[in-house]
């Protein structure tokens, strides 16, 4: 048996056995640039303490394992390794055990990430564990209430940059091997496995320090230090990092009032990541698409840096601290996602942070909390593979505006003294929801227990309506109520919810503006709320419930307030309350309250206006997805085709080398996919005989421009690999392989099929680009596939691993499907396999079920919204 999947029960029963205290790792990764070499020689020594004569095991997923040592005697391999687990017998009170293996390098972004670049050709490793995979690199307790410290030695080639938690603390040639040398890192304080980290290659390196003197004298010095590939250290803005690092360091240490524990501060920005960024204390890692190598918006820069202060936010909120199991995963990412939020706020200066987190972040945990699979903030996770899919809307973008309704019920500053105490009272161990609900319960004088149960241990979203009654002539209504409608969809139970909001009334101005001219906060609990501020006098333009957005909720405009908004969504000054209609408007239109057509309406007439590049880009997505997918099928060519030309004309309107110009290039190549009316355009960008004015097609927009010709038969290998050519970095490379999977032929969509499903060459990143290339086709391309993609679950599950598997599963699922006049959503023949192959495989496993079961659920949205008149 491999036993990679273990259990909560598993791991509760060891750690009541033993308590780690340190481990000496080395590794040696000389002979990586080698494709020919598949591993490394791995060394683990590890000292934990035990109850005398207990057994328990170890965690390694290996090639092979050498040699297992355990308090002086060597086991026999054969008699102790079973698949991932290595038995430990006979446990003494003090225990040492060494353990040497081969490791294996990764091409899935799971344990140490082998790439090599394609532009120069040369070789670069790191790592990433989250939630288990530590065990992938070196033998460990892999679970996160076995802290422990770590002392790391890794053997590289001698002219690259090798770097891990610890600082480095020597560096030594090897007189056996001059080419090579040993770098020895300063043991760690105690951590979990899951967020050690080792960095080898030929990086680019930039250095700086951070200094400050806090409020209670205590001197600060943290070393600080940026990586990338040399290939785009042209790219890279490290002065602007080191710049936002600097105030992110400055706002946390006093927010916190807890010293930055972990001495140095490095952060990397690596290749093919599966994450956005990883929390490893003193050495964060990032996805390298915050390396801006083409034009980015300013949204995406503010993305980064709400990314940045997250990871900062964890070295308290999850590495100082953290939870005993997975359960409670939300005690770090609910609060990383918020406090992310909240220095970007406090720290920079952007000032629209909190509007973005409402229109992106949110709208992410209104998706996730509407699915079958939805669950509460504390979560259910019984083993590593409920883990690996719990980091989702919810445990993040829920969690976190949970903790902004929080801070609007006990008050900021009783929400900071409570964390304050979790930090010191908890500091390098481990907790659950109870000791996070004890400090804030103090600090606050408020009992919490009611609050949590409500919030955080119940599922699904509170939906919050205005009703008006005995309205008089002028309109004027005797009696305003909010109306809470809130159904656990787990439990089936009624859950009202308390909140606590803001509802802001808007008048139009002398100017024709839509300005607030009232807002009072108020109090929401049970099913009807009275709103006594609003009884008898003459109703505003536009009422808005969850005004500047305290709670977490969805909000269903009054007719009145709808056709307003409809009207006049330009003409609201407010930038937080025009991104909170843009949410009402989106979710009308995919809860089939309204047709889809009619939300690409509102982005046509109200989205060349919008100010806010956060706001637009999210606007345009969804309109994208309005078209492709909620609109009927009769009438999506038109649809389609009313708002690319929109789009093409506000592309010549905007700003020359504005953000908005930039956004509207990309709809405009994004919707021409399933459209050829603007492909002599695109060509004319391409190739330079259609320029727009200020307009830059960099390397990313000509990808995008490359996938809509190929998907309508107009690029052909010739022109892509040309275009590979003049762009050989990764993002080229999966852009090239998007745009081949893309073209329009059965056996372009046969070999792309193949590689992804049955192949076992792409790393992820090629991977996913492949998948990508492949859905963008015609019906009639893809229906062929619908069968095959059922039978192939099981084994693409079984075969792969779990974050492979996981893309294979989630981006092949037949989710472009069409409603027929006068069908029944449930009834369409992929909705119908779809139930079939779940009511034959009850004993599939959990994370498998989850992921098709969400699939299933997104297609029935959108057929019903296909429904909607």
């Amino acid at each position: 048996m491999s036993h990679e999947n273990l259990q909560r029960d598993e791991a509760a029963a060891r750690s009541a056995l033993i308590s780690t205290t340190s481990y000496d790792v080395s590794l040696d990764v000389r002979q990586a640039p080698d494709p020919d070499i598949a591993g490394y020689p791995t060394r683990s020594v590890i000292n934990f303490t035990a109850r005398p004569g207990a057994s328990t095991f170890l965690d390694f997923i290996g090639s092979a394992v050498h040699s297992v040592l355990l308090n002086g005697h060597r086991l026999r391999v054969e008699d102790v390794v079973d698949g991932a687990r290595i038995r430990l017998d006979n446990l003494e009170a003090e225990n040492q055990v060494t353990v040497t293996g081969t490791a294996r390098y990764s091409r899935s972004g799971e344990g140490m990430h082998r790439f090599v670049d394609p532009a120069d050709g040369r070789c670069y490793l790191y790592t990433q564990y989250e939630p288990a995979d530590a065990r992938r690199v070196f033998a460990n307790f892999e679970q996160p209430d076995l802290k422990a410290t770590y002392t790391f030695h890794i053997i590289a080639a001698a002219d690259w940059h090798v770097a891990s938690n610890g600082a480095e603390v020597n560096r030594t040639l090897l007189t056996d091997d001059p080419a090579a040398a040993r770098w020895d890192f300063a043991t760690t304080e105690p951590m979990s496995t899951y967020i050690t980290t080792v960095l080898a290659g030929p990086y680019f390196k930039a250095e700086d320090r951070w200094q400050a003197t806090l409020d209670d004298g205590t001197s600060l010095d943290v070393p600080l230090a940026l990586y990338c590939r040399a290939s785009m250290a042209d790219s890279f803005d490290a002065d602007e990092l080191f710049r936002l690092t600097k105030k992110g360091l400055d706002f946390f240490n006093r927010l916190f009032d807890y010293p930055y524990p972990w001495g140095k501060y490095d952060q990397a920005f690596v290749p093919e990541y599966n994450l956005g960024a990883m929390e490893n204390p003193g050495l964060v890692t990032f996805t390298e698409s915050y390396v801006f190598t083409s034009r980015a918006t300013d949204a995406q820069y503010q993305a980064r840096a709400n990314t940045l202060m997250h990871e900062m936010a964890h070295m308290w909120f999850g590495d100082l601290v953290t939870m005993q199991w997975w359960d409670d995963l939300w005690l770090k990412e609910s609060f990383a996602d918020y406090m992310g939020t909240l220095g970007v706020d406090r720290a920079t200066d952007w000032d629209t942070a909190w509007v973005n987190f409402a229109n992106k972040r949110k709208a992410w945990a209104y998706v996730q909390d509407q699915l079958p699979t939805t669950h509460p903030i504390v979560a259910d996770i019984p083993d590593l593979e409920a883990a690996k899919q719990n980091f989702d809307g919810i445990t993040y973008a829920k969690g976190a505006s949970v903790l902004k309704q929080l801070v609007a019920y006990v008050g900021f500053e009783a929400f900071i003294a409570g964390s304050r105490a979790y930090f010191r009272k908890h500091a390098y161990g481990n907790t659950s929801l109870t000791d996070l609900l004890a400090a804030l319960s103090t600090a606050s004088g408020r009992d919490l227990a009611g609050w949590a149960q409500q919030w955080l241990q119940t599922s699904g979203i509170s939906t919050l309506s205005l009703d008006f009654e005995s309205m008089d002539d002028q309109g004027a209504p005797d009696r305003v109520v909010i109306v809470q409608e809130a159904t656990d969809p787990v439990t089936g139970r009624e859950e009202l919810r308390p909140h606590r909001l803001r509802v802001g009334s808007y008048t139009f101005d002398g100017g024709g503006a839509l300005v607030r001219t009232g807002s009072f906060e108020t109090d929401v609990s049970g099913a009807r709320t009275e709103l006594p501020q609003l009884a008898g006098r003459p109703r505003p333009a536009l009422l808005l419930v969850n005004d500047d957005d305290l709670t977490y909720a969805k909000v269903r405009l009054d007719p009145a307030s709808e056709a307003t908004v409809r009207a006049s969504l330009d003409r609201i000054s407010d930038p937080m309350a025009r991104a909170l209609c843009w949410t009402a408007l989106w979710n009308s239109a995919r809860d089939g309250e309204s047709p889809a057509s009619r939300y690409v309406d509102a982005v046509a007439a109200f989205g060349p206006a919008e100010t806010g590049i956060g706001v637009l880009l999210n606007i345009l997505e969804n309109a994208g997805t309005a078209v492709d997918r909620y609109t009927p099928a009769p009438e999506r060519d038109a649809v389609r085709a009313a708002f690319l030309a929109t789009a093409a004309a506000e592309l010549d309107r905007a700003k020359p080398g504005s953000d908005q110009q930039l956004a509207w290039a990309r709809t405009l190549a994004t919707l021409s996919r399933h459209n050829r009316s603007m492909l002599p355009r695109l060509k004319g960008l391409l190739d330079g005989t259609g320029p727009v004015e200020g307009l830059a097609v960099d390397a990313e927009l000509r990808w995008h421009l490359w996938h809509a010709l190929a998907a309508n038969g107009e690029a052909t290998v010739a022109e892509l690999d040309a275009e590979l050519a003049r762009d050989t970095t990764a993002s080229g490379r999966a852009g090239h392989a998007t745009a081949v999977a893309a073209r329009p032929v059965p056996d372009v969509k046969a070999a792309a099929w193949n590689a992804a499903v049955h192949g076992n060459e792409l790393s992820n990143q090629l991977l996913t680009a492949t998948i990508s290339g492949f859905m963008t086709a015609p019906a009639d391309l893809l229906e062929p596939y619908v069968e095959p993609y059922f039978e192939c679950l099981r084994s693409a599950w079984d075969s792969r691993s779990i974050e492979i598997a996981s893309r294979i599963v989630r981006g092949l699922y037949p989710l472009a499907q069409d409603l027929a006049e006068g069908a029944e959503p449930a009834a369409h023949p992929v909705m119908r396999r779809t139930d079939q192959w779940l009511e034959s495989h009850a004993d599939a496993p959990r994370a498998l079920r989850r992921i098709i079961i969400e699939q299933r659920s997104h297609l029935l949205r959108a057929l019903r919204a296909q429904a909607a008149r």
